[in-house]
């Protein structure tokens, strides 16, 4: 058996940082897709061999970028982790709700958060059917409830895309590959609002979770330990949800 390859979507900080960082210490190769170029100062990872630069807003970017990802990958992929998200905020950062969403951002938010997850999953089918890999989505405690700070655009994003996770667990499982989601609240990364804190006193936990932590569950849906989990979304919040 040799190494195992992990196609990570948002992986240059926060929760996609910290999984790149998980898999690589396993042993992983480590393969990224960012709309930036690969930064050289990155010691983690394979190099730029191992980066895809595409924009995960734009469809057809998306789907050309199916045949490099296939050449690099050489016949299997044991992990997609569908990690990148974008979260569009109003004038000071204000909430963007349904009434003041234009459908150009509605669209952009869309496509990186739930189009390109199936464009890639759908694209690479017979790499995952290969090795009997995995597929982890992360969604959000913001597709379940109201969110002070997530906008319409990104709940329901997240909404769809934990839907998608059945229908694909659904679809995807008569090839030997497991679907599931990871659905992250209060992390500590760049991304934070301010008032954040406030929520913190609240949860029963009364802690922000590390991006490490998520890394950690992301990992255990991709290794042998889950081996019959599918069509699953793991709250990851300290109990936030309850």
């Amino acid at each position: 058996m040799g190494q195992k390859t992990l196609l990570l979507t948002g992986a240059s900080r926060g929760i996609g940082h910290a999984t790149v960082r998980r898999f690589n210490a396993e042993g992983w190769r480590v393969m990224t897709c960012s709309r930036h170029p690969f930064p050289e100062e990155c010691p983690w990872g394979g190099g730029r061999e191992d980066h895809v630069q595409l924009d995960l807003s734009d469809p057809s970017d998306t789907i050309n970028a199916v045949g490099i990802i296939q050449e690099r990958l050489g016949g299997r992929l044991d992990a997609l982790v569908n990690n990148a998200g974008i979260s569009p905020k109003g004038p000071d950062g204000a909430r963007l709700n349904t009434l003041d969403t234009d459908l150009m951002t509605w669209g952009k938010v869309f496509h990186v958060n739930f189009f390109s997850s199936v464009v890639l999953a759908r694209g690479l089918k017979d790499e995952l059917a290969a090795a009997k890999g995995s597929v982890v989505n992360v969604t959000s405690i913001a597709g379940s409830r109201v969110h002070p700070f997530a906008g319409a655009a990104y709940a329901t994003s997240k909404a769809a895309l934990a839907a998608l996770t059945r229908e694909m667990a659904h679809d995807f499982g008569p090839l030997g590959v497991r679907v599931n989601a990871i659905a992250p609240g209060e992390v500590e990364t760049a991304i934070l609002s301010p008032g954040t804190d406030k929520i913190v006193e609240k949860l029963p936990m009364q802690r922000l979770g590390q991006p490490e932590e998520v890394a950690a569950a992301i990992f255990f849906l991709c290794s042998q330990e889950s081996s019959y989990i599918s069509g699953a979304e793991i709250e990851v919040n300290g109990a936030q949800h309850v």
